[in-house]
């Protein structure tokens, strides 16, 4: 019995002593590749170029519930506008924010300050405090030129993962971005580039590196990136931040009048601007422009076109002051009691 047992256990040992002795496992050898394509080749340079001047924003807030109050955190992205520490990024990532840092390429932290704000824009600048050395703004392109079909890049933080790049084209041009129940963006760019929660206020590249737009919505059931993304007109941006940063805010372009809510419009069945109130020693009231009356419940002036350009609802009518600047004149097209008629007026800054 003990031969046997012995026998066994010779055998056992014998197997695993065999076991020990197999050769390790070798990795494969890797294939060669060769060289990236010149395609390949141009993304990589510039995403190395531009991703030290995309920004990682976080902000604090305090939210208040009745007797409460609790610090609520956001994030988004930004990136340099000039040496001086200037970073853009969308208005509504630093709403109400009582505390911004700014995290760039090297990973460090500064904290920063809001400098200027335009909600109508969807727009904002906050500088960094202790501005570092070697800032390096990105390149600014055109979207006057934008076509259909053209390559686009989006580098940002979706979900907080820092310096993402996402491809892809020009879907179309000329959207009407809503930043608010009175107020749109026109011109804005549609692309495909994925974008998504916290890509906000992060730049939209052409293949050339330069600067064409902000990223600063999606349209999508899921909140997530559904190819349709929609980014500020860099031409709108560079327009609007100089001011942001000299005055603190952008310009308001007006004519002297206070207009009724589109909702109210819409639900009367009329179609363009309806005057609520013209202000003494304006543009409009030196043109003669009549507001509803209140004794009678007669609607004055109803503003439907500026400069032979279609305004059907008050957005409509901002986005065509805005562009044709302060300083400017602009001819509407006003009906009045069934009559149409043509007045000129000077747009300036009601800010």
């Amino acid at each position: 019995m003990k031969v046997k047992v012995l026998t066994v256990l010779l055998l056992v040992l014998s197997a695993q002593s065999g076991l020990a002795q197999r050769p390790a496992a070798e990795p494969r050898a890797v294939t060669p590749r060769g060289p990236l394509t010149a395609e390949e080749s141009g993304v990589v340079r510039l995403f190395e170029a531009a991703a030290p001047s995309v920004a990682y924003i976080t902000t604090q807030s305090i939210a208040r519930r009745g007797f409460f109050a609790q610090v609520a955190a956001g994030a988004g992205s930004g990136f340099v506008w000039d040496d001086r520490g200037h970073v853009v990024t969308n208005a509504h990532v630093v709403e109400d924010a009582v505390k911004v840092q700014v995290q760039l390429d090297a990973g460090r932290t500064f904290d920063a300050r809001v400098v200027g704000a335009a909600p109508d824009y969807d727009l904002a600048v906050v500088k960094i405090e202790q501005v570092p050395k070697g800032l390096k703004p990105l390149a600014i392109g055109t979207s006057a030129d934008l076509r259909i079909g053209q390559s686009v890049y989006a580098i940002g933080n979706p979900f907080g993962l820092t310096r993402t790049l996402t491809r892809g084209v020009v879907s179309a041009l000329d959207r009407h971005l809503p930043t608010s129940d009175i107020r749109e963006v026109r011109g804005a760019i549609q692309t495909d580039a994925a974008i998504n929660p916290g890509n906000s206020g992060g730049p939209l590249l052409d293949s050339a590196g330069r600067l064409i737009g902000v990223t600063t919505a999606i349209r999508t059931p899921s909140g997530a990136s559904a190819g349709v993304g929609l980014a500020i007109p860099v031409d709108l941006v560079n327009r609007i931040v100089p001011q942001l940063i000299a005055k603190g805010r952008a310009p308001a372009p007006s004519i002297g009048i206070v207009a009724f809510h589109p909702d109210i419009v819409s639900q009367a069945g009329i179609v363009g601007v309806v005057i609520a109130r013209v202000t003494a020693n304006t543009p409009a009231a030196k043109a003669g422009l009549k507001p509803y009356d209140q004794r009678s419940g007669a609607v004055g002036d109803v503003i439907v076109a500026v400069d032979n350009r279609p305004v059907e609802s008050l957005p409509a009518f901002a986005a065509e002051l805005d562009r044709v600047g302060i300083g400017n004149e602009a001819e509407l097209t006003v009906i009045r009691d069934g009559k149409e008629r043509r007045v000129k007026v000077k747009v300036f800054d009601a800010g």
